[in-house]
């Protein structure tokens, strides 16, 4: 709960700090990586200081953060909390990070304010920046507690590598020692650290898809100009030992019965494949709508596998949106509006973030509550909207 005192400082100050955070997280992440370099090393993604979107996930989340308390006193938003802290536990961050990370944000933010950064408005976006960090390491040290190691990382050993969709590497991997090995709930995805030439450890974040138990599997879309996925499609070979942490992400299936809408575009069908065989293997007769968009049939990745899944499911129905091409259901981008959405679904949408936008536009007018939308974005998420239940 945030104290009477800094209340009416956060109130006034939050515009200007939200104005500010182009200007200031640059500078924050320029101190922390000039005294901490090694952070570098399988911590931050490189190519995500490069672009801006890790630092203004990060700042942005401490705002939208400090928004909460100002109009719900008496609770922390949780659903921001709970996705931030998962992709924490993912990358193995300690609790002994977190006064890093405020040294150098607050420099940053009194260089930027100048004047304006008072001991009274530094004292009370301390406040704010300790609640959401307490909150979020009860979190963290929830989900270390969950597992069945505890290790943050263990070698894994690549089994089989194989290209679907033109540009997608589908891995697999089995145990290369005896750490415990975490059961994955279907949704979850681990980061895999992968060695660059300068000898330098950059982690990602892959959705776990379907594999048999004791093993890992996960689908790597190319991206040319990135710094990971070309070692990834190029280096990684049969044979070969990485480090993958234990599974994490909430965004998973419930035990429910409602109707359910999976909505996917490109590399999106990794989560959905997860959920789909879930509820293959519990013997689901919930009616399931899949959608799923793509440049055309043949960059669609993993689509035997996708529909071989729906085809099981007694209730389940699927269509599909081709850039190009006449072999799917519709052309064009995904449009949502003809599907008839069941008026009780849960929707889960996962893909890039204007295609997320969009359809999520799309299903809100249609009337459904906003509440029944869930989403999975890959990469920081600078949207923040709400939900993880499925």
């Amino acid at each position: 709960m945030l104290s009477d005192t800094s209340r009416p400082i956060i109130a006034a100050t939050a515009p200007v700090v939200a104005e500010r955070i182009p200007f200031i997280t640059p500078e924050f992440y320029r101190r922390m990586f000039g005294a901490r370099p090694d952070l570098l090393d399988g911590m931050f993604s490189r190519s995500n200081q490069i672009t801006g979107e890790q630092p203004k996930a990060l700042a942005g989340s401490i705002v939208a953060f400090a928004t909460w308390l100002l109009q719900h006193p008496d609770s922390y938003p949780e659903t921001v909390l709970s996705r931030i802290a998962h992709k924490h536990a993912s990358l193995g961050l300690q609790e002994d990070e977190y006064p890093t990370v405020y040294e150098h944000l607050f420099g940053a933010i009194a260089a930027d304010l100048g004047d304006a950064a008072t001991p009274e408005v530094v004292e009370a976006w301390t406040e704010v920046y300790w609640l959401m960090a307490h909150a979020l390491i009860n979190m963290e040290k929830n989900l270390y507690a969950s597992q069945p190691n505890d290790k943050p990382f263990a070698p894994w050993r690549v089994t089989g590598k194989e290209i679907s969709g033109g540009d997608v590497a589908v891995i697999s991997f089995e145990p290369a020692d005896d750490t415990a090995v975490s059961d994955a709930r279907p949704g979850q995805y681990v980061s895999i650290l992968v060695p660059t030439p300068d000898g330098i450890r950059q982690p990602r974040q892959f959705t776990l898809i379907p594999s048999p138990a004791g093993t890992r599997r996960i689908a790597v879309k190319l991206d040319p100009a990135g710094e990971v996925t070309p070692l990834i499609h190029e280096k990684l070979s049969i044979g070969d030992v990485y480090q993958l942490s234990n599974p994490y992400g909430d965004l998973v299936l419930r035990d429910t019965q409602v109707p359910l809408v999976l909505a996917s575009a490109g590399i999106g069908v990794t989560p959905v494949l997860s959920l789909l065989e879930a509820l293959v293997q519990r013997g689901s007769e919930r009616e399931v709508v899949v959608l799923h968009a793509d440049r055309s049939s043949a960059s669609w990745p993993l689509a035997e596998e996708m529909k071989k899944l729906v085809a099981q499911l007694p209730n389940a129905r699927i269509e599909t949106w081709f850039e190009e091409g006449t072999d799917g259901d519709h052309q064009g981008l995904m449009d949502v509006s003809g599907v008839g959405i069941p008026a009780d679904a849960n929707v889960v949408m996962c893909g890039p973030l204007p295609f997320l936008k969009a359809v999520r536009s799309q299903v809100i007018a249609s009337g459904h509550p906003a509440e029944k939308v869930f989403y999975e974005i890959f990469g920081p998420d600078l949207w923040l909207v709400q939900g993880t239940e499925s």
